[in-house]
């Protein structure tokens, strides 16, 4: 009996040992396994965020003007242009989004032309330009490029003109020739930035600027103007009223053309009546002479 008592005590020690390491094994797991997750999830909404965000259109949009300047030898020809300028922004906790889009009228819109986005990393105080393969105007040589980024310029230096800049790489795949690189250096120079060669023969440049303080946002307003609402309704008065004198003008020249055409239509008629007269008068004068 007593025997059995100690087998019986010992099964029943067994079994309640081990229930009792099982839960915190499976308590550890399930920390782990809830640590991962909370990582997970904490890095996915900002990819998701600049994923949403990188597609957002225009919600904000302005009249530009393109002011004509005189023919140049490797843009061609630089003609009077009208465009729409937009933009979008959101704003997080960790981070902000400015995108500015240019669109001109009559003109199809070259995808990676005419793009700048500004990224704001909060926590590294921090932002950096896009797109990351370079920032490309279209048409080149009218002052977009300056324009696009003294824009970014001011929207960023309203809460983060203390934040650093990002450096960015300056691809020559997309400078045709050494004048267009010389402009471009010049437009990044001209707001603030520093272009730096990385080997002698010019290939490989990074633009870099220390803050976003040191960047300049004025640009060329002889080249591009922003034409606000007031102004637009002027313009379109104006041009409403050169239409409808143009107009008149058009319709009494068409109506001098007219007079004109029946005054000639009259003179063609006399003077072939008079040369008829006249071969008549000669073939006369010719019988009465042989008679």
């Amino acid at each position: 009996m007593h025997a059995e008592n100690s087998d019986t005590l010992q099964d029943n020690a067994s079994k309640n040992v081990e229930p009792l390491n099982e839960p915190k094994a499976d308590a550890a797991t399930t920390e782990s396994s809830e640590q991962v997750d909370d990582a997970v999830e904490k890095n996915a909404p900002q990819e998701q965020l600049e994923h949403s965000w990188s597609s957002l259109a225009a919600e904000r949009h302005q009249l530009i003007r393109l002011a004509p300047l005189p023919a140049d030898r490797e843009t061609g020809l630089r003609p009077l242009l009208f465009g729409t300028f937009g933009r979008v922004s959101r704003h997080s906790d960790s981070q902000s989004m400015l995108k500015l889009t240019v669109e001109l009228t009559n003109q199809k819109a070259t995808k990676g032309f005419n793009q700048l986005e500004v990224w704001v990393d909060h926590e590294r105080k921090e932002i950096r330009f896009l797109p990351e393969e370079g920032f490309r105007t279209e048409p080149a040589n009218r002052g977009l490029g300056r324009f696009m980024i003294a824009m970014a310029a001011r929207w960023a230096k309203q809460k983060c003109a203390h934040y650093t800049v990002q450096n960015t790489p300056l691809l020559s795949k997309f400078v045709p020739n050494d004048n267009a690189r010389l402009r471009r250096d010049y437009a990044l120079q001209a707001q603030g930035f520093t272009v730096s060669y990385e080997d002698g023969v010019q290939m490989r440049a990074n633009c870099s600027a220390p803050r976003v303080s040191q960047i300049h946002t004025d640009w060329n307003n002889e080249k591009i103007r922003i034409i606000e609402t007031p102004e637009t309704a002027d313009i379109l008065q104006t041009a409403d009223k050169n239409m409808r004198e143009q107009e008149v003008q058009l319709k009494k020249l068409a109506e001098q053309v007219e007079f004109l055409r029946r005054d000639d239509n009259s003179l063609r008629f006399t003077i072939t009546m008079l040369v008829v007269f006249a071969v008549f008068q000669a073939a006369l004068l010719i019988w009465m002479a042989t008679r």
